[in-house]
């Protein structure tokens, strides 16, 4: 499973940064590791860095599942990380109802 991560001009993002946000995606996700070919994370600050607020990093997470259209799924936490993982356990939920289906998972 291949991962991509984007953020905003407002996350700043350094190699440990993204390596702790690709751990924690590979781990909850990696029993769906054989169907996902890859997996876009666009990690943005909705209000920006010059306005305080509170639930305003959002995480959303596209699964390019083989055979199949791409999943999508977002959250919206008070820290990026808060927002990846909150994404993360949506997309096995979705994973597992649409793999469910066709009896893969």
């Amino acid at each position: 499973m291949q991962i991509q991560v984007n953020t905003d001009k407002n996350i700043v993002g350094d190699e440990a940064f993204m390596h702790h946000i690709e751990n924690t995606l590979n781990h909850t996700l990696s029993r769906f590791s054989d169907h996902i070919t890859r997996l876009e994370v666009h990690l943005s600050d909705e209000n920006s860095a010059s306005k305080s607020g509170g639930m305003d990093r959002r995480c959303l997470l596209e699964a390019r599942v083989a055979g199949r259209d791409p999943a999508s799924v977002t959250d919206q936490a008070l820290t990026v990380e808060q927002a990846v993982h909150g994404a993360a356990h949506k997309m096995v939920s979705l994973l597992d109802s649409e793999l469910g289906k066709m009896g893969h998972h």
